[in-house]
């Protein structure tokens, strides 16, 4: 990062008033009558009201439009454990998004906890005040078990977006992306580069959208994750292969994918030119990638590439997924996000990355003409066709599994 654009990133976040979100006004509050009906004596009849219905608190407060982005800070973007309050400019960002792109107010809760049950606790006791809540930056494993615990203990939708919304994103590029190089999900050979929340999600999820187990590798510091290790949490022992495979350099001879989600510089041109025709490498280190596009193409002309860089084609970018999926979900009044929800978001967006490209999309991205191929298999941020796309998918999905208590709305039959 440049000088220039480190402080224009601090004006933005300091100009022109401190943060980016604010509360505003959805009611008239001018007049003697206005206050009286805002809060006393007026406000004791909805209060009545939700004491004899719970439910009534969606029609007469704000509970069903109103997520929470909570995070404990102990993993902040690619910075680490830099505490709660560090990650506040992030949490407010998530809500900054959830806004901008699917109208959903959120407010970010950063919590100094001395323990994952701790945590748990807090965020169960103050559960009841949202429609949704998404947890964020926090380090595994202890974010498996906090998700596990929260959404058994809460009856609104609980979505690790670090684990899920990366992984739903991911699936959908991937599916476009094998289809581009005339293989399929069901029989790629998989090579996964880390084993964090984000890894084991993504893997999980594309083995429910048909990829097997068997073919897939994941690696993490001490090489391939195989069934003869005795060091494995359960979220990695859910991956270990019989396999004679030990290194990264043995696992990725013949490989279909390349899923990097660890570090910087990772994957070699050497280990790249190893791989089968056609490979496929989602490179999705951030800030730097395992391996920069213009080296992997210098490398393979053949490669299919994707980043979680906005100037780069192919951006895995959550966005893409976590204020849509909360869309969908809270318009059905959905008691959880469960896999045939996330796996209708997959479809969704590989969908719709098939379908002419918008002349808004163009404009924003300053270009002439976009078309589904190896530089376009993820939509842009900006289509707005994603809200109805993915949220409508999303909401029928929940509808037809039955976790939502609303019928699907009117706006999403047509």
């Amino acid at each position: 990062m440049s000088q220039d654009f480190k402080q224009a990133a601090l004006d933005y976040h300091e100009f022109p008033r401190p943060g980016k979100i604010s509360v505003e006004l959805t009611t008239p509050a001018e007049t003697s009558r206005d206050l009286s009906l805002a809060y006393s004596p007026g406000v004791a009849e909805p209060v009545r009201e939700i004491a004899k219905d719970p439910d009534a608190a969606y029609r007469y407060t704000a509970k069903g439009n109103l997520v929470a982005v909570i995070s404990n800070g102990s993993a902040i973007l690619g910075l680490g454990d830099l505490g709660p309050l560090a990650s506040k400019p992030v949490m407010e960002g998530k809500a900054l998004l959830f806004k901008r792109f699917a109208g959903i107010d959120s407010i970010d809760i950063e919590v100094d906890a001395e323990s994952p049950q701790a945590f748990i606790d807090t965020v169960a006791r103050i559960a009841e005040t949202f429609g949704g809540i998404n947890l964020e930056d926090i380090k595994a494993p202890e974010c498996f078990e906090i998700e596990r615990a929260l959404i058994e203990r809460c009856n609104i939708p609980v979505f690790h977006d670090d684990q899920h919304g990366t992984a739903i994103v991911t699936a959908a590029g991937m599916i476009n992306a094998l289809e581009l190089a005339g293989k399929t999900l069901e029989e790629a050979q998989i090579v996964c580069l880390g084993a964090g929340a984000a890894a084991s999600a993504c893997m999980k999820l594309l083995i429910n959208m048909g990829a097997k187990v068997e073919n897939i590798y994941m690696l993490d510091r001490k090489g391939v994750i195989h069934s003869g290790r005795d060091d494995l949490t359960p979220e990695k022992a859910a991956f270990a292969t019989e396999t004679d495979k030990r290194t990264l350099e043995d696992a990725i001879d013949g490989a279909d994918v390349f899923v990097g989600l660890s570090g910087p510089n990772l994957l070699s041109p050497e280990n790249l030119l190893k791989m089968a025709d056609n490979p496929v490498v989602f490179a999705c280190a951030n800030p730097d990638p395992e391996i920069l596009p213009d080296v992997a193409r210098a490398t393979r002309s053949d490669v299919i590439m994707a980043t979680g860089r906005s100037d780069f084609p192919n951006q895995v970018n959550n966005v893409l997924g976590f204020p849509f999926i909360f869309r969908g979900a809270l318009d059905v009044r959905a008691s959880a996000i469960n896999e045939e929800m996330k796996a209708a978001a997959v479809i969704a967006l590989a969908e719709l990355a098939k379908q002419p490209v918008t002349q808004e999309v163009l404009d924003a991205y300053g270009l002439d003409s976009l078309e589904f191929g190896r530089d376009y298999i993820l939509p842009k941020a900006t289509d707005s066709r994603l809200l109805n796309t993915i949220a409508k998918a999303v909401a029928k999905a929940a509808v037809d599994t039955g976790v939502a208590r609303l019928p699907l709305p009117e706006q999403y039959r047509d």
